[in-house]
């Protein structure tokens, strides 16, 4: 194996370990939030700053690798994605994180319990949980077919996020009382919408790496 293909391994290497760090940190904080468990969501917490080493050594590594072997065509489309998708993951982390702080902090806990069903916060969650999976799936495969799924998955919390939105505010406006827990779980619920465009993000790149196709502002231009 070339040296320039080593590099690219332990590039591809330290993606994986961050993006299953990510994808653990996501699959935490839905088990923390919708459990109200104090202590799951302080580990969530604790490991973001985890996440954001990972980020600032991915992009230190590709920058090096640019400058040392001026790579070209697939390479070169492999790193740039790279630095991107560390950077989305990253977000992603931080959204997780200020997932875990709303159950640390917050007191709507009884609230969550009474309308967490018909807000269909779980199924929202196992969404974007699945999204993050499978376009790790899709890198780990080099199978872009599986990209118009997970897009379709964005889609699907979107529409979720809106309707929640309207049942909260039908909710809050029977119960006017509540309406501080409420703008706190939309809050949370406007996290997790984020998580699933940063997936769709994540597709983008992986895409653009293996097809060399730009998929980036598809929606406006439809």
């Amino acid at each position: 194996m070339k040296h320039t293909e080593k590099e690219l391994q332990s590039l591809k290497e330290e993606v994986r370990e961050m993006w299953q760090l990510v994808l653990s940190q996501l699959e935490k904080c839905k088990q923390s939030y919708l459990t109200d468990d104090l202590e799951i969501a302080r580990e969530v917490a604790s490991r973001e700053k985890r996440v954001n080493t990972f980020e600032l050594k991915i992009e230190s590594d590709c920058e090096n690798y640019i400058a040392l072997y001026t790579p070209v065509a697939v390479d070169l489309r492999l790193v740039l994605s790279m630095i991107k998708i560390c950077s989305t993951l990253e977000r992603i982390g931080d959204f997780a994180e200020g997932i875990a702080r709303h159950v640390i902090a917050d007191d709507c806990t009884p609230l969550l319990q009474l309308i967490k069903d018909d807000l269909q916060v779980e199924t929202m969650f196992d969404t974007v949980i699945a999204m993050l999976s499978d376009s790790y799936a899709a890198l780990e495969s080099e199978n872009t077919k599986l990209s118009g799924r997970i897009l379709q998955k964005d889609e699907e919390v979107d529409t979720l996020y809106r309707e929640a939105i309207r049942k909260l505010a039908e909710y809050v406006e029977k119960n006017p009382s509540h309406a501080p827990c409420v703008l706190e779980t939309l809050l949370v619920l406007r996290k997790v919408e984020r998580i699933g465009d940063h997936c769709s993000n994540i597709v983008e790149e992986i895409v653009f790496y293996i097809d060399a196709k730009i998929l980036k502002h598809r929606k406006s231009k439809e």
